[in-house]
């Protein structure tokens, strides 16, 4: 950026800051919030607010190019605000929910009862790794430590019991 760091203002700097990246930083933005322009230019606007609370910093860094680092910094924003909206349940009107369906669990039912069926007929040293895996959800790694099983045997069983599992649930159709 042109602007002198020993003469130049942070309003003067911000304003030459927006000028120069916030067209390169809103096509940025696009693509990391998966083409929703609204949301990209809300993405833009904080950004450049971040980099008004560090301008002293940019204006002391001497960086060449910022767009580096406030593409990081709109990248960021962009899965902070994703993660929160998977954080936080919808509003709903109670009102509506009065004339919602309830759910049919038959199927789901139906579905454990098979899965635990095709779980029954597993070997036991498959079943434990497939259970670790899945049902508690546990890595890889954590699994073998709990099995006291090199990871690579780990791996190997659950490849198996899965190819395994899913004969039996194909059988079972």
């Amino acid at each position: 950026m042109s602007v002198d760091t020993a003469t130049g203002g942070r309003e003067a700097f911000l304003r030459e800051l927006h000028d120069t990246y916030a067209q390169p930083l809103l096509r940025v933005a696009r693509r990391v919030t998966g083409g929703d322009t609204q949301w990209a230019e809300d993405v833009v606007q904080e950004t450049m607010l971040r980099a008004w609370r560090h301008v002293d910093t940019l204006r002391a860094g001497g960086y060449p190019n910022l767009l580096p680092w406030l593409a990081t910094v709109a990248r960021r924003i962009a899965i902070n605000n994703r993660r929160r909206s998977f954080e936080r349940p919808a509003a709903t009107d109670e009102i509506l929910l009065d004339g919602a369906p309830v759910a049919d669990h038959a199927e789901q039912t139906v579905n454990r009862a098979v899965v635990a069926l095709a779980l029954a007929r597993l070997p036991g040293s498959h079943r434990d790794v497939i259970v670790g895996l899945y049902l508690r959800d546990l890595p890889l790694a954590d699994v073998a430590r709990a099995l006291r099983l090199p990871l690579g045997t780990v791996k190997s069983r659950a490849h198996y019991a899965l190819r395994a599992m899913r004969a039996t649930l194909h059988g079972a159709r």
